[in-house]
């Protein structure tokens, strides 16, 4: 599945001209590197002048990205794409096998890229389309990382859905004595053909249910 760089996929909001800071920073997971990911990391890169900070979510950052099954009725709905066949359910039964919702989410948990791969990723596309820039890319276990450590940074680039994030930075920074960042804000509407919203989480799901498929 993939999203064409169209004016009708993507709308960006009001941001600085190019090369307005020194050093800018941002974060995410970047799992199966997309369109949405790549518009952002390119609107980030052409507001630097000299370097992009990259964290790249890891460990316990993760959590809320898992393709997660949080009920019975989920893991049924997955359970179809291998018995096409009326299957006979007893609690939480299906033919003798006892199923557990945790073995299916640590399952669905493995299929987030390696934090190396997803880093090199991003590493080599920023500099197919900005040579010049320093890349400085980091594993993040927390919200902010080297958001509220580095006094160079001039600004933060974020979503409309991770603004609250950006303001967060702003008062840890305030608590550190370290000077506020300029919010750039992104404005991100990835869409596919079907109009279907794409995200990392979708592009799991896909991968999970062809696991499936396969066995």
């Amino acid at each position: 599945m993939a999203v064409s760089n169209s004016k009708d996929s993507f709308a960006d909001s009001n941001l600085s001209p190019p090369n307005s800071y020194g050093a800018v920073v941002l974060g995410g997971t970047f799992d199966r590197l997309h369109d949405g990911h790549r518009f952002f990391l390119k609107a980030s890169a052409e507001l630097a002048r000299d370097r992009i900070v990259i964290g790249v979510c890891d460990g316990p950052m993760l959590s809320k990205k898992q393709v997660r099954c949080q009920t019975f009725a989920d893991i049924i709905g997955l359970l179809t794409h291998v018995m096409n066949s009326c299957m006979l359910l007893t609690g939480n039964w299906v033919f003798g096998l006892a199923i557990s919702s945790e073995r299916v989410y640590r399952d669905f948990a493995g299929l987030i890229e390696p934090i190396e791969k997803r880093m090199h990723s991003v590493e080599e596309y920023i500099k197919s389309i900005k040579p010049e820039l320093v890349v400085q890319l980091e594993p993040i276990i927390d919200p902010y990382g080297p958001s509220i450590i580095d006094e160079n940074l001039e600004a933060i680039v974020v979503s409309k859905e991770t603004l609250p994030g950006g303001l967060s930075v702003n008062k840890k920074r305030a608590e550190k004595g370290l000077s506020q960042l300029k919010v750039e804000v992104v404005d991100i509407l990835p869409e596919d053909v079907t109009g279907e919203k794409l995200s990392s989480t979708a592009l799991r799901r896909l991968e999970a249910e062809s696991t499936v498929d396969s066995v």
